[in-house]
C-alpha cells in the first residue's frame, strides 16, 4: 500500500509518501488542480492501494471528490490534536507532511468522523436558507430605520399592507427615495425564494424519521430538527449529553489550576448554525412550556437574560439528543424521561395491590 501524508493548502499541497512494501520515501509539491489530479490519476493506474491522510480543511471539497472517484482511502484528522503532536519548534510544509505520514505509519493518526456527501449537500440547503434570511433581516432593518427617521413607528405592522402603503407614500429626497425603492424590490425578491427554500427544508425533514420525532418537542421546527440531525450525524458518536453540548460549543471555557477554577464564556467551537437555531428554538419553548418558563426566569434573575438563553439552548440540545438516542417522541419523554417515577408524575413502579 502507498501511504501519503498530505499538507493541504488552497493553491498547492506538499506530500510525503512511502510504499509499505519497499519502504521507499518520496516527497513532492503538487500545484492545484491540474498537477495534483494528474499525479493521483497516474497512481490509480498502478496495482496498489492508496491511503491519504490530511488535516480537516474547508477548501478541499474538489480534492475529496477526486479521491472518492479514484476509490482511494481518505483519512481526515483533527487539526488541533495533530498540532499537539508536533515536537519541533520549526514548522514547514515538508515537516507537516512528514508528521502526517509518521502518524499514519505509527497508527497514531487522530482520525475524525466525516459526514456523507448527501449529508453535506443538505447542509448547504440549510446554510443557503439561513444566509438568505439574514439578508432579508438586514434589508428589513434598513427599512425600519428609514421609517423611524420619517416618524413612522409600526414595528411588525410595517410589513402589512397598510404599513407598506404608508412607507411608500412618504415623500423623500431623490436618493433616499431611490434607496427605499431598491430595498423594497430586493425584499420582494427574497421573500418568495425564502418561502421556497423553507418548503424544501420541510420536505427533507419529512423524509427523516428522527427529525420528525424531534419536531414533536415544543419550539422545534423542521429547520432546527433537520440541522440537529445533519450536524450530529449519528447519536451513537456521543456517550452522554455533556459531549453533545461540548460538540456544539455550548459549554463554558475553563482555565482551572489547583484550587482555582475559572469558567468563561461558551467555547463556540461547534457549528454556529445549530447553536443559533437552538437558542431561537429554546426561546419558543420557554414561551410555550410553563416548566421551561420557570427555569428561564430563575436563571435570568440570577445570571441575566443572555446567559439564561444559552443555558436553555444547552438544555434543549441535551434533551433532543436523548430523544434521538432513546427513540422517543415528546410524549414518551414526558412519561419515561428524567422525571419518571417521581411523585405526581403518574409514571413509575406500580405496586401490586391484589
Amino acid at each position: 500500500m502507498l501511504i501519503i501524508g498530505c499538507d493541504y493548502h488552497p493553491g498547492f499541497q506538499q506530500i510525503a509518501y512511502v510504499d509499505t512494501e519497499t519502504g521507499e520515501l518520496q516527497e513532492r509539491r503538487l500545484g492545484h488542480r491540474q498537477e495534483a489530479e494528474e499525479f493521483y490519476r497516474v497512481l490509480k493506474q498502478q496495482p496498489i492501494g492508496v491511503r491519504v491522510g490530511m488535516e480537516a480543511s474547508g477548501q478541499a471539497r474538489w480534492f475529496e471528490r477526486l479521491l472518492t472517484e479514484l476509490q482511494f482511502e481518505l483519512w481526515i484528522g483533527d487539526a488541533a490534536k495533530i498540532r499537539t503532536k508536533r515536537v519541533r519548534k520549526q514548522k514547514t510544509d515538508r515537516q507537516d507532511a512528514q508528521l502526517l505520514l509518521g502518524l499514519m505509519l505509527e497508527n497514531r493518526f487522530p482520525r475524525i468522523w466525516v459526514a456523507s456527501w448527501e449529508n453535506r449537500d443538505l447542509r448547504q440547503l440549510l446554510w443557503h436558507r439561513h444566509r438568505m434570511v439574514e439578508m432579508r433581516t438586514r434589508l428589513m432593518n434598513q427599512l425600519q430605520a428609514l421609517a423611524l427617521n420619517e416618524g413612522i413607528r409600526r414595528k411588525k405592522g410595517l410589513w402589512r399592507e397598510a404599513g407598506r402603503k404608508q412607507l411608500e407614500s412618504v415623500a423623500l429626497a431623490p436618493w433616499a427615495s431611490q434607496r427605499r425603492q431598491d430595498l423594497l424590490e430586493l425584499l420582494d425578491g427574497l421573500n418568495p425564494r425564502i418561502a421556497e427554500l423553507s418548503e424544501r427544508v420541510e420536505e427533507e425533514a419529512g423524509k427523516c424519521p428522527v427529525a420528525q420525532r424531534l419536531m414533536t418537542h415544543p419550539g422545534v421546527g423542521p429547520t432546527t430538527a433537520l440541522a440537529f440531525v445533519l450536524i450530529l450525524g449519528q447519536a451513537e458518536r456521543f456517550r452522554c449529553g455533556n459531549q453533545v453540548a461540548s460538540y456544539l460549543g455550548l459549554v463554558p471555557e475553563e482555565d482551572s489550576s489547583g484550587e482555582h477554577r475559572r469558567l468563561g464564556h461558551i467555547s463556540k467551537q461547534g457549528n454556529s448554525l445549530v447553536r443559533f437555531l437552538l437558542v431561537e428554538a429554546a426561546q419558543v419553548t420557554v414561551r410555550s412550556d410553563p416548566e421551561w418558563r420557570r427555569k428561564y426566569f430563575h436563571l435570568a434573575l440570577r445570571r441575566g437574560r443572555k446567559i439564561a438563553k444559552v443555558a436553555m439552548a444547552r438544555r434543549l440540545a441535551v434533551r433532543l439528543y436523548w430523544m434521538w438516542r432513546k427513540g422517543w417522541d415528546y410524549e414518551q419523554w414526558n412519561r419515561f424521561g428524567p422525571h419518571a417515577g417521581q411523585p405526581g408524575t403518574g409514571v413509575g413502579v406500580q405496586l401490586n395491590t391484589e
